[in-house]
């Protein structure tokens, strides 16, 4: 009489795999980023939360470095394509423009602030990430000022204006400043002067107006 062999370890992997996505792993991987910190996408910790075992990750990735890499991917299409689409749309003015770009940096589902900042403390321990975050503010700055280039800035000017544009930006969200949504709105007006040198209209207000409280609608 035979007797029945408990499954194997690869077995059970292959079952827990089955189970698992790779985007499962690669939100695992984003959550914990954002939470802890590079130091702490480990694959033991992200398996415990996501009750597989560790041996499952390999189904999906070569090894931790490979993660990392999606992770960065994930940023660069989450945080930078939208301000590009974005900074390229047509407007009738540069203030709408501009207004174009905010609305990157007013809805969750385009811009997370959070991953922006924890990809950035990332850089500060990793020169091959640093060398990926600075590429992106290149790309994201290039973008805002060929837009400003659009209503006749000299080039010089453009440049500055989007650097000064975009680094108050990324500034605001690597501090944490917390102003809330009706005092951003109540700012809008100056901060569109401030950027541009030229007075938004009633109706490019209004219309930003709507969408921030579409987007965030209990802040």
């Amino acid at each position: 009489m035979s007797v029945k062999k408990p499954r194997g370890a690869k077995e059970e992997a292959t079952k827990q795999a089955g189970r698992m996505t790779r985007e499962a792993w690669i939100d695992a991987g984003i959550d914990a980023l954002i939470e802890e910190g590079i130091a702490n996408v480990k694959i033991q910790v992200m398996a415990k939360k996501l009750a597989v075992s560790r041996s499952s990750f390999y189904w999906f990735f070569a090894d931790l470095q490979a993660l990392h890499a999606e992770l960065l991917e994930h940023w660069l299409t989450k945080n930078t394509s939208p301000i590009l689409e974005r900074a390229l749309r047509p407007a009738p003015t540069v203030t709408k423009a501009v207004c174009h770009i905010f609305e990157c940096w007013v809805d969750p589902s385009m811009f997370d602030p959070r991953l922006d900042a924890a990809v950035r403390s990332w850089g500060q321990v990793d020169a091959v990430v640093r060398g990926v975050v600075d590429q992106a503010d290149d790309q994201r700055v290039d973008a805002i000022t060929r837009m400003f280039l659009r209503y006749e800035y000299p080039e010089e000017e453009a440049f500055i204006r989007a650097r000064v544009l975009y680094f108050t930006q990324v500034g605001h969200f690597t501090l944490g400043i917390r102003d809330g949504r009706e005092m951003r709105l109540r700012l809008l007006r100056p901060y569109l002067l401030s950027f541009t040198g030229r007075l938004p209209s009633d109706e490019e207000v209004e219309s930003f107006t709507a969408v921030m409280r579409r987007v965030q609608p209990d802040s």
